[in-house]
């Protein structure tokens, strides 16, 4: 999605456009970028945190790989959108916010920002794929899957991410969004199959594929907590992101036309993704934790329940049966 398209800071919203005193909306959407740029910084020492610990503390699985790559997309993510955000908010308050070189600056952020955006879309499809994958043939993951598969597909991600995002912002930009060129049409059909043709329809069918596996086995046992992170993060996803895909596809075509609603929905998408990508490291943290138990427990038992896999079950089995087994036998020599 290429927000410097719209150049939004730039956009004059007189009275009639508003319907009031414009100053209004300058104060409303400052007030916005503010608390996106708060939460950007929140986001970015839980995304460090989920790093650090799943990098250098913890026993890494399957998807530790790819929550890894998913925080890494998430800190660029944030990182990135801060000095968009500062300039957003001095394009909003100054009187002259121009200044020389300010559409590279902006292009040079854009495509750091959209590489990341589109890179942790493609990762969080990807878990989501794997998981249902593992569901409904369990014989292949669990003795036929390559055992780098994970660090492989992360590579080829980051590859497809950046790609879409040098594409889009240099055959695609401001004036080529603004003019309707046959290329940008093509880049942003592109775009938005890659989003809502293929990513969403699987981001929904693994959802729904592990939503019905939960119910089956609840009645069993408590359902994994891999399933509910992976099942929460997803949807969370769709909520905030997904339909921005929708609505920058009609902008593109230009089915909307009101200045102060481009406007508008271009901060509401920026605060969107922003929270989007501030948000997964503290739903790890919450599923993670026990709630009935009073007794502290720290960040890093709290992601090792939150990604404990079957395979990480099997390895534990495996370590204490022969344990059990020796304890057998050293009982049934003192009779």
């Amino acid at each position: 999605m290429n927000n410097s398209t719209t150049n939004v800071p730039d956009q004059n919203i007189t009275e009639d456009q508003y319907g009031g005193d414009p100053g209004n909306a300058y104060l409303i959407l400052t007030i916005v970028a503010a608390i996106a740029l708060g939460i950007c910084l929140i986001g970015l020492v839980g995304n460090i945190i989920v790093f650090w610990y799943l990098c250098f503390k913890i026993k890494k699985n399957k998807y530790t790989i790819y929550i890894i790559n998913l925080s890494v997309a998430d800190f660029i993510y944030l990182l990135f959108s801060i000095p968009v955000l500062i300039l957003y908010i001095n394009s909003l308050t100054n009187q002259n916010p121009d200044f020389e070189g300010k559409d590279s600056v902006f292009l040079f952020l854009e495509i750091f920002c959209d590489c990341a955006q589109y890179s942790g879309m493609f990762i969080l499809t990807a878990i989501s794929l794997e998981r249902c994958l593992s569901v409904h043939f369990p014989f292949w993951y669990q003795c036929r899957r390559p055992q780098n598969l994970s660090t492989v597909v992360c590579v080829i991600l980051w590859i497809m991410g950046c790609s879409e995002s040098l594409i889009e912002n240099l055959v695609c930009p401001q004036e080529a969004f603004v003019i309707q060129t046959t290329q940008c049409t093509a880049v942003q059909i592109m775009v938005f199959g890659l989003s809502i043709v293929i990513c969403l329809p699987i981001m929904v069918i693994s959802s729904l594929t592990l939503l019905i596996k939960i119910r089956r086995t609840f009645s069993e046992q408590y359902p994994k907590k891999l399933y509910i992170v992976i099942i929460i993060a997803v949807c969370v996803f769709i909520i905030s992101v997904i339909p921005i895909n929708f609505v920058w596809f009609l902008l593109y075509f230009q089915l909307i036309q009101s200045d102060i609603a481009i406007v508008g929905f271009y901060f509401a998408s920026s605060f969107c993704l922003v929270l989007n990508s501030m948000i997964d490291p503290y739903i790890y943290f919450i599923v993670g934790k026990k709630w009935k138990q009073k007794t502290k427990h720290s960040i890093q038992e709290a992601l090792e329940r939150a990604f404990r896999s079957e395979d990480d079950e099997n390895d534990d089995s495996k370590t204490n049966k022969p344990s059990n087994i020796s304890s057998q036998t050293n009982l049934a020599s003192t009779f």
